[in-house]
Order: structure tokens, then C-alpha cells, then sequence
């Protein structure tokens, strides 16, 4: 086992835990089942996950979709925790069963704009439900109650527990970069909101009522199975499906293949456990793992480490929790809403295609408003119907002349001449959210090129999952020394390429719209590199001659 790799998994994991105690911490509280649970399910997800699951740091534990979920359906069960328990343990049963199908792999298919929206409508739930605890009072279990109560919410602030909640808040946003790489801010906000609070003796609620030792098995309610069975499926879709999402943020980062199949077996295993002793269901976390990852960790022994530091905090950091104040969670929820919110797509709104926007903002609408899971199905299903409209808009008679055998063969001339340093890349078909993940992935075997001709054979403007999907690979293959030159077959294209930011990743003589003056251009450069490299070969043979004579 390499030292080094073990000692960036050690780090990742302090990092990783660090993000996660105060976030379990939170969303426990969050969904009514009480701060520890929050803990607990972060706990055995985080060791057993890694146990069980694929060999890459992922991070698991209560999330912002779950949680919100979860704090609906306990709502909705009355309160009953005999009766989550049950929906909870259903629920990673059926993630166990959905580990054996082919549906895992699924997930790359859904399109880009139902992603967007469905974390955006996260990131607003989370920030609504904060409202109320943010001003210290006790808080509801959906939007809709929020709104319901704000006059009762706004004249009955208190005061201190605002102030609290403000400077927690200002915390999470100003602490230096410098310092946030090796202590996350949350743990910044809880330390000093809750010393501060303490030693002014502010009448504020906290946690309070957090007992350290051991988790014991709790009782579970079966006794309405078919009515807990919809609700645990939901649970289990929703935490195999942000799984599954961090699953490619790693796998990217990392640069590993990832096993869906087992990730959502593991993620099973986790939450039922969890289930068992009173720990809420979570999913692996996109921000603690990357966290994990940035700061060294490279193996599943980050995740185990993890959930071994949970349980020393439940064991022995019982009295110092009970402090903390509920206004400093709700600070620290309404900053993790805020970077679950989709930035990224929010700011090239004003250019993104209209039937992405209509999809995005559906989505956004229907999962603050009304289900997460509903949400989801009609944006995929609408994204499909607004595809097939396009094609078929674009489905014309359309008389071709035979195939330009003089470009194949130059085509083939070149990659024999560069021994495959010069490769000339075709993308055909249609480029947009179904293609996206599969034509980036194939890309991985082109590593080792030097110059890559990427030609875009069709005159369709991208969707923005293949907009995104573009920026990924010029990134990628640039960040391997690789020269790339785009080949488009029109002005539209790269108008849209342009106004979205992608062009940045490429100059302006890298851009043509004619294939064979990319070959002309890549075999000018191709040249100049050998000729540069025979230079370099003729001074090492010549200083080798002349210390050889010495």
C-alpha cells in the first residue's frame, strides 16, 4: 500500500468529516428525527459505504435532497419515528434491489436542465426552511407551511438568535480560502457561534438533548406497509440518484471508473444499517467528497476513516453539541443551499436554448411547489418530447454527393505519417444530453495525441448538456498537453460556442470551418515540434560527446 496515498486519505478524511459533523448535525435537526440521528446515519453510511462500495473517496452522509424529503414524510407520518424507521429500513432495501438491475446506469441519460432544476429547487428549499430557525423560532416542515406562517414568523424574531445567525452566516462566507483548506468554515461558525453565545448567556434555542454512548436497535412500525412502501421508494430514488451524481463528479475528478451497481449497493447496505439505530438515510455528499479528494484522498479508507471520527464526536462531544445554536445551523444549511443552487447554468440564462430554460424552470417550480420525484419525471419526459419535436423540425429530404474519398484518405494518410499523433475526430449524430456522457467517455482513449482535429459534423446549435459536455472535453484534452482545432460547419454554431463561454477555451486560429485547412494547420504545427525535437536530441547527443571525451 503506498504511504503517500494513505496519508492523503488520512487528510481527505479529517476534511471530509469536518464538512459532514456539522451538515449531519443539521439536516438531522432538519427533518425532525433529532440531531443525532443525523449523526448516527451519517456515521454507519460513511463506514459502511466504504466498506462495501467502490474504491474511490466518496463521502456519504445526510444531504439537502434527502433531508428535505425526509422532513416531509415524517411530517406526513405525524410525527410517528416508529414508522420512519420502518420507510427508512423499506427504503435501503430498495436500493439493495435497484443495485442488481441496469437502472444505475441510467442516470447519465438524464438530461441537463432536469438536473439543474432539481438542485436549484433543493437550494431554495433549503434556504425557505431556514427562514425560521435563522430568526429563532422553531421551524416547518415545507415551503408551503413557511409561507403559510411568515407574518407569524416575522413578528415574533428574536433578536439574538438573528445576530447569531448573522455572524455564522457572515462566517461561512468570508473566511479566507487560505484558511478553509485545512479547517472548513462550518466548523469555524459552530465553534465561535457557539462560544459566543455561551458566554453572553443569549436566550436562544440550541440543540439541547443530545445524549452520547452507543446507538441502540430502535422499534420499527410495519403495520401500514403498503402506504410506507411509495414513501420509501421516493426516499430510495432520490438517494441513489445524488449517489450517482457524486459518482461522476469522483470519477471525473479521480479519473477511475466507478461501478454504479456496487455504489448503490453500498449506499444500501449504509442506510439500512442506519436505519437500524435511529440514523436517518443519506447518499454520498458532492461537496464533502470533493473536499475529501482535493486535500489528498484517493481510497474508499477516507470514507471508513470518516464515519470512525462521527462516532468518537457521538461518544464523546455530547455536551459541546447540545450548545451549539439552532441559529448556526440554519446558517449553515442556507450556505449549503446556496452552493447546491446551479450557478453555472444561472449565468449564461440569457443565451441558453428557450426549451432548456422552459425545462429548467418546470423543474425548479414543481420541486419547491409540489414533489421532488414528480418534478424530475416531468422534466425528463418533457426534455424528451421537446427533443423529438427538434428532429423532427429537422427532418428534410436531403441529396447528398458521394462521400469525398479524398479527405477519408487524407484523413488516413495523416494519422499513418504522425504515427497517431495527428488524429482527426469525428462527432456525428446528434450531439445533445443522451450522447454527452458516452462521447466524453471516449475520449479517454485518444490520451497520448498530440494534435486532435475535433470536427462537429452536424449543423444543429447544442443543447446544453452538449454545450457543457464540449467545455469538458477541450479542458480535458488540454490539460494533457493536447492541441485541439475545432472544425464546425457553420457560423451559428460558434456564435453560440462564443456567447457560452466555450470559445475562451480555444484561439481564434484554432477555429475553422473548412477540415482540410485544421490538417494543413496541425501538420505546420506537427512539423515544427519534430524539428524542435531533433534540436533538443542533437544538444543532449553533443554535451553526452563532449563530457564522454572529457
Amino acid at each position: 500500500m503506498n504511504i503517500r496515498n494513505v496519508s492523503g486519505d488520512l487528510i481527505g478524511w479529517f476534511i471530509g468529516a469536518t464538512i459532514a459533523l456539522p451538515q449531519a448535525l443539521a439536516f438531522g435537526t432538519m427533518t425532525g428525527a433529532g440531531a443525532l440521528s443525523g449523526l448516527y446515519g451519517a456515521m454507519f453510511l460513511c463506514f459502511f459505504s466504504g466498506i462495501f462500495g467502490v474504491n474511490v473517496p466518496i463521502i456519504s452522509g445526510p444531504t439537502g435532497p434527502a433531508a428535505i424529503i425526509l422532513a416531509s414524510v415524517y411530517a406526513g407520518l405525524g410525527g410517528n419515528l416508529s414508522a420512519l424507521w420502518a420507510v427508512l429500513f423499506l427504503a435501503s432495501i430498495f436500493q439493495i434491489i435497484l443495485s442488481f438491475t441496469k437502472i444505475p446506469n441510467l442516470v447519465k441519460y438524464v438530461p441537463y436542465p432536469v438536473i439543474s432544476g432539481f438542485m436549484n429547487g433543493v437550494g431554495v428549499i433549503l434556504i425557505i426552511l431556514q427562514i425560521a430557525p435563522f430568526l429563532g423560532i422553531k421551524g416547518y416542515a415545507t415551503p408551503l407551511l413557511t409561507f403559510k406562517n411568515f407574518s407569524y414568523i416575522m413578528s415574533n424574531i428574536n433578536t439574538e438568535a438573528l445576530v447569531i445567525g448573522l455572524f455564522s452566516l457572515w462566517i461561512l462566507i468570508y473566511t479566507p480560502k487560505t484558511v478553509k483548506k485545512y479547517i472548513p468554515s462550518e466548523i469555524f461558525a459552530l465553534i465561535l457561534g457557539t462560544f459566543f453565545a455561551q458566554i453572553y448567556k443569549l436566550d436562544i434555542p440550541t440543540i439541547s438533548g443530545l445524549t452520547g454512548g452507543l446507538p441502540t436497535v430502535v422499534s420499527a412500525d410495519f403495520s401500514n406497509i403498503i402506504h410506507i412502501s411509495s414513501l420509501a421508494l421516493m426516499i430510495a430514488v432520490i438517494c441513489s440518484t445524488e449517489s450517482l451524481m457524486t459518482g461522476l463528479v469522483v470519477s471525473s475528478l479521480t479519473k477511475k471508473k466507478i461501478n454504479n451497481q456496487t455504489l448503490i449497493f453500498a449506499q444500501g447496505i449504509g442506510n439500512s444499517i442506519a436505519s437500524l439505530f435511529g440514523g436517518i438515510s443519506g447518499a454520498g455528499a458532492t461537496m464533502r467528497s470533493v473536499a475529501a479528494i482535493k486535500t489528498g484522498a484517493t481510497t474508499k479508507l477516507s470514507t471508513i476513516f470518516c464515519g470512525i471520527l462521527i462516532l468518537l464526536a457521538v461518544l464523546y462531544g455530547d455536551e459541546l453539541v447540545n450548545m451549539v445554536p439552532m441559529a448556526t445551523l440554519a446558517a449553515i444549511l442556507i450556505r449549503v443551499g446556496y452552493n447546491i443552487i446551479d450557478t453555472k447554468f444561472l449565468k449564461v440564462l440569457h443565451c441558453a436554448p428557450k426549451e432548456d430554460l422552459m425545462v429548467m424552470f418546470l423543474v425548479l417550480f414543481l420541486t419547491i411547489f409540489h414533489d421532488i420525484i414528480f418534478a424530475v419525471g416531468v422534466g425528463i419526459t418533457l426534455s424528451a418530447m421537446l427533443f423529438a419535436k427538434q428532429l423532427a423540425d429537422k427532418t428534410t429530404l436531403n441529396i447528398k454527393d458521394v462521400e469525398d474519398r479524398e479527405t477519408a484518405k487524407l484523413e488516413k494518410q495523416i494519422h499513418d505519417e504522425s504515427h497517431y499523433k495527428i488524429r482527426v475526430v469525428h462527432i456525428q449524430g446528434e450531439f445533445f444530453f443522451g450522447s454527452a456522457s458516452q462521447i466524453i467517455s471516449q475520449f479517454e482513449d485518444l490520451l497520448g495525441t498530440r494534435h486532435i482535429i475535433l470536427c462537429y459534423d452536424s449543423d444543429r446549435k447544442l443543447d446544453i448538456s452538449a454545450v457543457f459536455a464540449l467545455e469538458d472535453i477541450l479542458a480535458r484534452l488540454k490539460s494533457q498537453g493536447i492541441k485541439v482545432y475545432m472544425v464546425l460547419r457553420n457560423a451559428e454554431i460558434l456564435k453560440q460556442i462564443d456567447e457560452m463561454h466555450i470559445k475562451r477555451q480555444l484561439d481564434d486560429e484554432e477555429i475553422f470551418f473548412e477540415e482540410i485547412d485544421a490538417i494543413n494547420c496541425a501538420k505546420e504545427e506537427y512539423r515544427k515540434y519534430i524539428k524542435l525535437e531533433i534540436r533538443r536530441a542533437a544538444i543532449k547527443s553533443r554535451r553526452f560527446l563532449f563530457h564522454f571525451k572529457k
